[in-house]
């Protein structure tokens, strides 16, 4: 799999860029890179095409709770009725066109899968006569975190695909840290001409870059 690092430097060599220009730095070419990519992704028809690629999933083992007010879950409940949500904001994940990105949130030993919802739709299911004989845990996903109306854990497991680096959530000991740049590029193979191609055009603008200097396939960016 393309690396961050291979991915920024072929673009680096494909502009013909100098590793010494200050205007074209590798955090400048990254965010280009990952502008276009969510633009892709998102563009999807089905959710399916990206639940698929195993390997851009990352879990995060270990995501404390805490209790807050139902009305800052954005419940139409009064308030002192409790319920759990994560402690801190959930790191930065994509979107796709049915949502968040999130393949899995569960109990931490992953024995207890918990299922999106929706607060109104929740609040709705759970004024049902039969909602009592319902099992199922439920979340959503609201302004970076993730509220559990019906959970009494300490903690979840969450996978998804995430934009950000997740090397101060899941790594104990520095040596264990992969490097930014040595991280896996989350973009699939089939969407990357696409991307490479306004990435260039964004660089040409800004850059100057001749408008006659083609990309060509053997060019692409995921090729070896």
């Amino acid at each position: 799999m393309t690396t961050i690092g291979e991915a920024v430097s072929r673009v680096r060599n494909i502009v013909k860029g100098s590793t010494e220009d200050a205007f074209l730095t590798d955090r400048y070419i990254f965010s280009l890179i990952m502008k276009h990519a969510k633009f892709f992704i998102k563009k999807q028809d089905s959710l399916n095409e990206i639940l698929r690629f195993n390997s851009f999933f990352r879990r995060l083992p270990c995501v404390d709770l805490i209790e807050v007010d139902k009305v800052e879950a954005c419940c139409d409940v009064k308030s002192n009725i409790m319920v759990k949500r994560t402690k801190d904001k959930i790191p930065g994940v994509m979107d796709s066109s049915y949502g968040p990105l999130f393949r899995t949130v569960a109990s931490v030993d992953d024995s207890t899968q918990v299922y999106k919802t929706e607060p109104a739709l929740y609040n709705s299911m759970a004024k049902t006569s039969g909602y009592k004989y319902n099992k199922q845990k439920y979340y959503w996903y609201l302004n970076g975190y993730l509220y559990f109306p019906n959970v009494d854990w300490e903690a979840v497991s969450v996978e998804g695909i995430f934009e950000q680096d997740l090397s101060p959530y899941t790594c104990d000991t520095q040596p264990d840290c992969v490097k930014r740049q040595d991280q896996p590029l989350i973009v699939p193979d089939y969407l990357f001409s696409q991307i490479e191609a306004q990435v260039y055009n964004d660089l040409k603008f800004s850059m100057s870059i001749p408008s006659d200097t083609a990309i060509d396939d053997k060019q692409s960016l995921l090729r070896p």
